[in-house]
């Protein structure tokens, strides 16, 4: 039995004898039923019980006593408080995070505020480690529980912050006042439908929606199910002021003016492809209410077999530019690899290469994988030179090819001089092998590495790449929306 029989909720169409007259509403009532089983089937699985709430609580509790302890040792103006999910109860079940942040006055300078904050951390967590933001801090697994310990500055508005973390207080204390237990149960649905889209996630590789901004939109629409009916009719740019403060403009799919701190987008890191995505399951989840949308439909990893019928099916020729990843953490390392992405896939386009789809990847090595419509073209490009009636362009035109023995014109044809001159590269391979390759536009430490050494794999060598990339290439060749 599949999921979705088994679990009473979603079985399709069946016969009906109503009459017309009472079906649309029927159908209403019917789907109104379907809705709020999902709902409470996916909260029986996101909401915490209470023996998980009590646990986070003694373990939330006992360190952050100790970080006081420490904190006020080193300067007695200092304080302790817990932020995130766990703090506005909108964690789901299984996350374990625990966030505390210890706040300094602002007279502290920032490599006093680094020092203290990492002495606290490592008094709270003594097996920890440090890792860098904008300024370092200490993270480490206590119990099984996740636990970040950040030094901030103790501000009296968002809009004073030295760095991106001093607002993250004012954000738990604004939600604190505004989110009661049912808006909190919604945020945690919320969130984990867009978990299972895969549209949850305000790090540069997933560029999707902030627990923050999640919490905000539940906020702002009342709850799930309305927010998913907005959603649902949203005309990109859709802009949101909550506290009708703003003072800036922006030019992103989705604005949300930070209530703290009115020229802050909090939705400025969210990609209009997952805007879109959260539109399109807004739309199917409220036409057919069902579980599966709440879960994650990671890919089993591609295999050889599957690779080379979908490039016999497609008729395109992908071609790939491997090398050493950057030694750098994903939210440096993917607008690189962006940046690099759009830079190749133009350089190929402007080569006449025609460009059918591409993407970028990365683990141990990284790869820019880039889909052909055209993958040869013939040794001689045309290039049209302007209306020989516009006289001083065109006889510029025509003395700088008129001595060219190698190139075929120039000639007249419709009007405008044309001449057909030797092509650079008559395959993509070849421009991306050559040194040409580098004045495009490329992200500045994947240049780096291509300088080191790189490979160019075509066609079927490409299946060189599902060892490391079998996910990735599962998700390239089957996409969802």
């Amino acid at each position: 039995m599949s999921e979705e029989d088994g679990d009473g909720v979603d079985h399709g169409p069946t016969s009906s004898h109503r009459g017309d007259h009472t079906g649309g509403e029927t159908d209403e009532r019917d789907g109104a039923r379907d809705l709020e089983r999902v709902v409470a089937a996916v909260r029986d699985r996101v909401d915490p019980d209470e023996d998980e709430r009590a646990r986070l609580r003694d373990i939330a509790d006992r360190l952050m006593e100790r970080a006081e302890t420490a904190a006020t040792e080193l300067c007695a103006d200092a304080d302790v408080l817990q932020v995130g999910s766990t703090a506005r109860n909108t964690w789901i079940s299984g996350d374990r995070d625990i966030d505390i942040f210890v706040r300094f006055p602002p007279s502290l300078d920032r490599e006093t505020l680094a020092d203290y904050g990492l002495e606290v951390g490592h008094a709270t967590i003594p097996d920890g480690h440090e890792e860098y933001a904008e300024h370092p801090y200490v993270k480490g697994t206590v119990e099984g529980f996740e636990i970040d310990v950040v030094p901030c500055f103790r501000l009296e508005s968002a809009t004073e912050i030295r760095s991106a973390v001093d607002r993250t207080p004012f954000h738990t204390r604004y939600l604190q006042q505004r989110l009661d237990d049912e808006l909190a149960a919604d945020v945690r649905l919320t969130k984990q439908f867009l978990k299972g889209i895969g549209a949850y996630g305000s790090d540069l590789r997933t560029r999707g929606f902030s627990g923050y901004l999640t919490e905000l939109l539940v906020v702002e629409y009342g709850g799930f199910r309305p927010l998913l009916a907005a959603v649902a009719d949203w005309q990109p740019p859709v802009e949101l002021d909550p506290e009708e403060h703003g003072r800036e403009t922006f030019d992103d799919p989705l604005v949300v003016i930070d209530p703290t701190d009115p020229d802050r987008n909090v939705a400025a890191v969210c990609a209009s492809d997952n805007v879109a995505r959260f539109q399109h399951y807004a739309r199917s989840f409220l036409e057919r209410p069902r579980i599966d949308v709440f879960e994650p439909d990671d890919p089993a990893p591609l295999t050889e077999v599957d690779l080379r019928d979908h490039l016999e099916r497609r008729g395109t020729t992908p071609v790939a530019v491997r090398f050493e990843a950057p030694d750098l953490v994903a939210d440096q390392l993917y607008p690189q690899l962006r940046k690099s992405l759009d830079g190749i896939t133009t350089g190929l386009d402007d080569r006449g290469f025609d460009v059918f789809r591409a993407t970028a990847v990365a683990d141990e090595t990284a790869a820019v994988l880039v889909e052909l419509a055209v993958s040869e073209r013939p040794a001689v490009e045309r290039h049209e030179g302007p209306p020989v009636h516009v006289r001083n362009h065109a006889e510029g035109f025509y003395d700088a090819y008129a001595e060219d023995s190698d190139a075929y014109g120039p000639f007249i044809e419709g009007g405008r001089y044309v001449t057909e001159r030797d092509r650079a590269f008559t395959t993509a391979r070849g421009f991306l092998e050559s040194d040409r390759l580098f004045d495009v536009g490329l992200g500045a430490h994947v240049e780096t590495a291509l300088e080191d050494g790189y490979e160019v794999l075509s066609g079927d060598d490409i299946v060189a790449l599902l060892d490391e990339f079998g996910p990735e290439l599962a998700e390239y060749f089957t996409p969802r929306p």
